[in-house]
């Protein structure tokens, strides 16, 4: 087959006009995706896994609701011991976000169950009152995998709890292993999954990386 003007077709029209097709048998199944997608409410979002980047992806979250005009409310579960980036930017927003450091640290540095079983349930206090208000259109629970992990809160509550929330209220949760109720209970869900990282080879802990 010929072009228009007689010529062979060379490889790279070729190509193109492979990718073209390709690309169009692609839009009609994203578009058919998008048109049966109607459904409007309030999403369950996890960020699990050991990799890096749950907490960075639910703070993005936030913003992102807020570049939207929506409010947005903060807990953080586990993490306190020092402030964060995320926590300095947002805390100039408060009209907009709410932001409740709840957390004293790491487990491995409070070394007191007890402790810090009472911080969860008081954090977690907190969270059902951003959960109660329909004005939030957003809510961070940070790092509530791990308290959840370490039966500091009981699962079933905690889920009856988020799904009692108003019916337009989104929720992002952050930590290491989300437990499966939890899961179940979600509408999406990302698995973070380590390839490298910094910290193995002897680089610390850095403000606009990790803090």
């Amino acid at each position: 087959m010929t072009d228009p003007d007689g010529t062979l077709p060379s490889a790279d029209s070729e190509r193109d006009a492979r990718h073209k097709a390709r690309m169009a048998r692609k839009k009609e199944v994203v578009d058919a995706k998008i048109a049966a997608a109607q459904d409007e409410r309030g999403v369950i979002v996890i960020t699990t896994g050991n990799g890096k980047g749950k907490s960075s992806s639910g703070f993005g979250m936030v913003i992102r609701a807020l570049g939207h005009g929506m409010r947005a409310g903060v807990v953080q579960f586990i993490k306190g011991a020092f402030p964060s980036g995320e926590e300095m930017f947002l805390r100039r927003f408060p009209e907009q976000c709410a932001f409740h450091v709840m957390g004293e640290g790491y487990t491995w540095e409070t070394q007191d169950r007890a402790r810090d079983v009472a911080k969860a349930e008081a954090a977690w206090e907190v969270a059902c009152g951003l959960l109660r208000d329909p004005a939030v259109g957003l809510v961070l629970l940070d790092e509530l995998n791990i308290a959840l992990k370490l039966h500091y809160l009981d699962v079933d509550k905690v889920v009856a709890d988020l799904r009692a929330r108003p019916p337009m209220q989104h929720v992002v949760i952050t930590g290491r292993g989300a437990p499966p109720a939890l899961i179940e209970a979600a509408d999406t869900v990302t698995e973070m999954t380590p390839v490298k990282h910094a910290f193995q080879q002897g680089i610390k802990a850095q403000r606009g990386v990790e803090m």
